[in-house]
């Protein structure tokens, strides 16, 4: 089952012709779409699009670049829509050390408060670490949650391996393609093949094949067969694993 970890269908991207990106997703082999919310805006419209869609879940959360906006009554918000039950994750959520106009303090906070609902909750996390990975994982020392997805993995072998032992799985999407992401393909060729699933973080991190397009989930199936160019294997056996991989980080029922 090849399943899109990490898409934003929901994005205004997509506004005028979502079906049609969803059904050439699925033409491609796509089986399944895992949509974030990034603030509590979108809560609703993540909900509604997996109650549309037999082969969409969702996940709710506030994203550490939305924190600025968000305010303590968002945290009610997602507690809420968190025990009402449907999410199969929290997320996405995070640390961001890339932006310079986004406070720290203030992004830590949020993701503190989320790592707590998502403890209380029993349920996952999809995590956003960009140049943040340490931070996080001195956060997730703290506070046990059932693992979940690093998503858009770019760390080193050691923090990868940290978080393998934390129960998450890593994503790799777009990033992957690029010849000249020589660390990134590494670690995807090597690290073991149960730690990882595929995402596309559409409309988001186009591939190589297309750099400065809208990215499409249509695109997973080539992923998937980039990952088993690296790894010398099968892409049945891409697929078979990761899809597994992901229904077992997020707990997907059928």
């Amino acid at each position: 089952m090849l399943i899109d970890t990490h898409i934003h269908l929901d994005a205004a991207e997509f506004g005028a012709d979502r079906a049609a990106v969803m059904a050439a997703a699925r033409a491609a082999g796509v089986a399944g779409f895992v949509v974030p919310a990034v603030q509590a805006a979108n809560f609703d419209a993540v909900a509604a699009l997996s109650a549309a869609h037999a082969d969409v879940r969702h996940a709710c959360g506030i994203h550490p670049l939305y924190v600025m906006g968000a305010r303590p009554a968002d945290l009610e918000r997602l507690d809420q829509c968190l025990a009402q039950g449907g999410a199969i994750a929290v997320g996405e959520i995070g640390l961001d050390h890339f932006v310079t106009d986004v406070d720290p303090a203030r992004q830590a906070e949020f993701f503190v408060a989320q790592l707590k609902l998502a403890r209380k909750h029993g349920l996952p996390v999809i995590l956003h670490l960009r140049r943040a990975v340490d931070a996080i994982l001195k956060q997730l020392r703290r506070i046990e949650v059932p693992g979940g997805i690093a998503h858009a993995f770019n760390g080193s072998r050691q923090q990868a391996e940290v978080l393998i032992g934390l129960g998450f799985r890593l994503g790799f999407g777009g990033a992957m393609t690029f010849a000249g992401s020589t660390r990134i393909r590494e670690l995807a060729a090597t690290l073991p093949l149960e730690a990882i699933v595929l995402e596309t973080d559409a409309p988001d991190m186009a591939p190589a094949w297309a750099q400065g397009a809208r990215n499409e989930p249509l695109n997973l199936a080539r992923y998937a067969e980039v990952l088993a160019g690296l790894r010398g294997i099968p892409v049945a056996e891409v697929i078979a694993t990761t899809g597994h991989n992901a229904r077992s980080a997020l707990r997907w029922q059928p």
